[in-house]
Parts: C-alpha cells; sequence; structure tokens
C-alpha cells in the first residue's frame, strides 16, 4: 500500500527545515545577528575563487563527466591519503551535488523497504528524510549533553537483523562532538558483527580543536564496508557551491552512482576544479582553519558564559550548543522565538534534530563561522541578557 503524503512527510524529518526558515525570517524582520544557520559570511580562498573564475572563462561550463571532473576525483584520493593515510582509488570517488546528494544517494543505493538505518540523534535534518524516502526505518542512538557521550547499551540495542546501514556523522553537527577512537570501534565492531555498512559524513574534519578526528575507514576491517563522504562547502566557505563527493569499495559508489544519475545527473562544472586545486593548498591553509575557527569558537562562548548559559564547548564543527536552563528557560523553542527582542540575537533550539523531544529541551545551538566583528557584537549583545530576562 503506498503510504499517504502527509506520514510520508512526518517521517521524512522533524520540523528543522521550517524553523531554520522562520528564525532566518525572524532575523531578517527584527535586525538580529543570524546565528541560526551553519552558513559563513566570508568567502573562501582568493585563489580559490580565482580559479573557479578562469574555468569559467576557459568554457569549463557544460556536464562535467558522470563521476565528476578526473582532476578532482585524483585531488580527493590525494587528499585521503595525505591527511589520513587512506588509500583510496581515484576511480572509486564520486563527485556530488553536496554532501547532501552524497547521503541521499549512499541511503536510496544501498537500503530498501524493511531495511533499518542506525543513526546518532541529534541528527543533520536529511538524515531523516532521506532513510524515509527509501523507506527504510531510522534506529536513533541520543547523544546527551554536556559530553555527548556513546551509550554502548543503547547503540547494541539499536542494532538488530535489519540493520543495512549506520549513518555516521563526525565530527558532529549539532553538538560539535568528535567520536572518540574507542566509540568508533565499538560502531565498528557492531557493524561487522550485523554484516551493516557505514555510512560516514565526515563534512568538518578539518574543523576539530586539540581532539583528532578519525575517519572510520581507517580503523582494520572497515574500508571494505565504510563510504566516507566530504565536501569542499564547509572546509573552503563556498557552501553554495555544492562540491561534495563520496568514495569507498567499487560496487558501493557503483550503487550510489546508479542513484545520484537520477537525482542532478551532474553539478558545479566549473568549480570543481577549482575545488581539486584547493585540495592541494598547503598545510598553513588547513591550520590556519582551525586557528581562525578557535578564535571564533571562544569569542561566542564567551558571550553566551557571560549571557549566562550553560556552554557545551565544541570539540569539532562551527557549532556551540548551549543550555538554557540557568536562565530559567526550561523550553529552547519559546527562549529562540524571544531572544531575537531579549538580546538581538538568533539561535535555533536543538530539540528540532530530535526524536526524542524530551532529549535536549534546553539547548540551543549558534553557528560561529561569521566575521569576528559579527561575533564580538552578538557576545556584547548576549553578556546583557540575563539583565533583561523575565523574572
Amino acid at each position: 500500500m503506498t503510504m499517504p503524503r502527509a506520514a510520508l512527510t512526518t517521517r521524512m524529518q522533524p520540523f528543522s527545515t521550517t524553523v531554520f526558515a522562520e528564525m532566518s525570517a525572524l532575523a531578517l524582520r527584527t535586525g538580529a545577528i543570524n546565528l541560526g544557520q551553519g552558513f559563513p559570511d566570508t568567502d573562501g580562498p582568493r585563489s580559490l575563487l580565482e580559479d573557479a573564475v578562469d574555468a569559467i572563462r576557459g568554457g569549463a561550463n557544460q556536464y562535467p563527466p558522470g563521476p565528476g571532473v578526473p582532476a578532482l576525483r585524483e585531488a580527493v584520493a590525494a587528499h585521503q591519503a595525505r591527511f589520513w593515510d587512506l588509500a583510496v582509488d581515484p576511480d572509486d570517488v564520486l563527485v556530488t551535488v553536496g554532501a547532501t546528494e552524497a547521503i541521499a544517494a549512499a541511503v536510496l543505493a544501498l537500503t530498501v523497504p524493511g531495511d533499518e538505518v542506525v543513526t546518532f540523534e541529534p541528527y543533520y535534518d536529511s538524515y531523516a528524510a532521506t532513510i524515509a524516502l527509501a523507506g527504510a526505518t531510522r534506529r536513533t542512538v541520543t547523544l546527551r549533553p554536556p559530553d555527548f557521550a556513546v551509550d554502548e547499551e543503547a547503540l547494541r540495542a539499536a542494532f538488530g537483523p535489519r540493520t543495512r546501514l549506520v549513518l555516521l556523522n563526525t565530527p558532529h553537527n549539532p553538538t560539535g562532538k568528535v567520536f572518540t577512537r574507542a566509540e568508533l570501534e565499538l560502531v565498528a565492531r557492531l557493524a561487522v558483527e550485523h554484516d551493516a555498512i557505514v555510512v560516514a559524513d565526515e563534512v568538518y574534519e578539518h574543523m576539530t580543536y586539540g581532539v583528532p578526528h578519525v575517519p572510520i575507514a581507517s580503523l582494520p576491517g572497515m574500508a571494505e564496508r565504510t563510504l566516507t563522504i566530504s565536501s569542499a562547502g564547509k572546509t573552503f566557505s563556498v557552501t553554495g557551491w555544492k562540491v561534495g563527493w563520496l568514495h569507498g569499495p567499487t560496487e558501493l559508489v557503483t550503487a550510489a552512482r546508479a542513484v545520484k544519475q537520477f537525482l542532478t545527473f551532474v553539478g558545479s562544472g566549473p568549480f570543481q576544479p577549482a575545488v581539486a586545486r584547493a585540495l592541494a593548498l598547503p598545510d598553513e591553509y588547513y591550520r590556519g582553519l582551525i586557528t581562525d575557527l578557535t578564535r571564533k569558537r571562544e569569542l561566542l562562548v564567551s558571550g553566551l558564559e557571560a549571557a549566562g548559559f550553560a556552554v557545551n564547548r565544541p570539540d569539532g564543527t562551527y557549532f556551540v550548543t548551549a543550555d538554557a536552563a540557568p536562565l530559567g528557560y526550561t523550553d529552547a523553542m519559546a527562549l529562540c522565538w524571544e531572544l531575537p527582542a531579549l538580546a538581538g540575537v538568533v539561535g535555533v533550539p536543538v530539540r528540532v534534530f530530535h526524536d526524542d523531544q524530551d532529549a535536549a529541551p534546553s539547548l540551543v545551538r549558534f553557528a560561529f563561522c561569521k566575521q569576528d566583528a559579527v561575533l564580538s557584537e552578538a557576545a556584547e549583545r548576549l553578556a546583557g541578557l540575563a539583565a533583561r530576562l523575565p523574572r
């Protein structure tokens, strides 16, 4: 029997997309600083932008090859060897229209109705949507503040005879958690035990602060059962370019490609060669990215702490989660609606990334991928929040 459209929509996701749109509109109406949506307000490296312009002027404006421009596929393979010591064949790299398409292509290719997908909540909102579109069922494991550690008993309980995929995001949006090697080894053991495939969303791979990012494909026995996903949007501050990729075993990449060709066919033609060159930027660029974001993180954290939030300082990504309970708010949604008027800042409630609406009722996510002047102004506005709250 065909699922009614309303029921499918309910299964696809909670209401995060709607909330993002409403909060952004609220920021525009009130003149509040929008720290809700996670995109930078500065452009990427100058060389990257110039390479894209050169590609456009040079005529790279028609359909690129289906799997992606060879130079980019080779650059992804070289990047994985350079940073993570992963041996990747460029023929096993598939270029996608952003990481979101890579996730969709993988889930749609590798699951059928009745299959189950294990993932961690809170989760990036496309996870629920693509799992529902595939007709599969999501089994979530809740990461709880303040440390968002993996509960081994809960994770084991999420696996079963119908488990087909594990959808893993590390560094993790929205919590800023970086999964430890021990946690990844647990995921790997369970995936092997249940013969499950891991789809690893690692788009924030270059954004960790004092802790290592460990690709799960680098663990013993995992390369042959892992599809690894990343993108240029986060690393190079060009989210609008929508250049992503996945790589893994030939048969898994082939399956994802079979779906991808009917999602977008191809995309981002002139941007692909530019990204290929950017991936080879010197180590100074990647170190500078971390230094820059560490400073921005501290700017925002200081403002949130001055406002009275209990802040969960992130180990990765460019998001901070802050608990509004010390301010007297047990409902983060209510605070987020009032925050533009109270402090001139917009955040998003973490509950919109959850199935379990009781898991993080007072947590708010803020993005710090903004200019220093913007973050300083936001911190100054937030610092006076406690004094303006109703008692």
